[in-house]
């Protein structure tokens, strides 16, 4: 159980059923009456969010959630298939669960899976991915570091803007979370 005094963003709760994890909360403190906490909550196996008002002190059922890591093995179909590296135990999740995240799984990448009882809610990509630029515009001698942005695709099909310099075949880091050029890579 964890009091709504404690609500901090990403702590997740059991609500009806269901798995919610809070995105947004202010503790509200009236003149008159009683003080309560707002919160702003995202279902984590259906996307949806919803406003809740809790009474301060109001206890909920915190969520046990279970982080494995594990190793993403092969695409089946529309499947994406992941292994635990120490038992062996695969998950498959499908396009949707994933969702935009994709277009940086590679295969081999290790990732985090969230479970909660032993149902897949979440992939956690690591923050920072090296991969390899596979098209983009050849670059002018000149070009410099400060000279601007142009389009690449790299080897998982994403598109990033990178600087004038990148040419095809370099590996380059990418932050995930942003999805923007972080630096070359050797």
């Amino acid at each position: 159980m964890i009091s709504s005094n404690d609500f901090r963003t990403g702590v997740s709760i059991e609500l009806d059923g269901s798995v919610w994890k809070v995105v947004e909360f202010l503790h509200v403190k009236p003149g008159k009456g009683a003080a309560f906490v707002r919160t702003k909550l995202k279902n984590a196996q259906t996307g949806n969010t919803m406003e809740k008002t809790f009474r301060a002190g109001e206890t909920v059922p915190q969520a046990n959630l279970e982080k494995r890591t594990m190793q993403h093995t092969y695409k089946d179909g529309d499947q994406y298939v992941f292994m635990d590296m120490e038992t062996f135990e695969e998950a498959r999740l499908s396009e949707e669960q994933i969702g935009d995240r994709a277009k940086y799984l590679k295969e081999e990448m290790e990732v985090n899976i969230l479970y909660w009882n032993d149902t897949v809610l979440d992939v956690e990509l690591p923050t920072s991915v090296v991969l390899e630029v596979t098209e983009t515009d050849p670059g002018v001698k000149g070009d410099t570091a400060t000279g601007g942005t142009k389009p690449a695709i790299v080897e998982t099909g994403a598109q990033v803007m990178v600087p004038l310099f990148i040419s095809i075949g370099e590996k380059i880091k990418i932050d995930t979370r942003t999805d923007t050029y972080l630096g070359r890579e050797n």
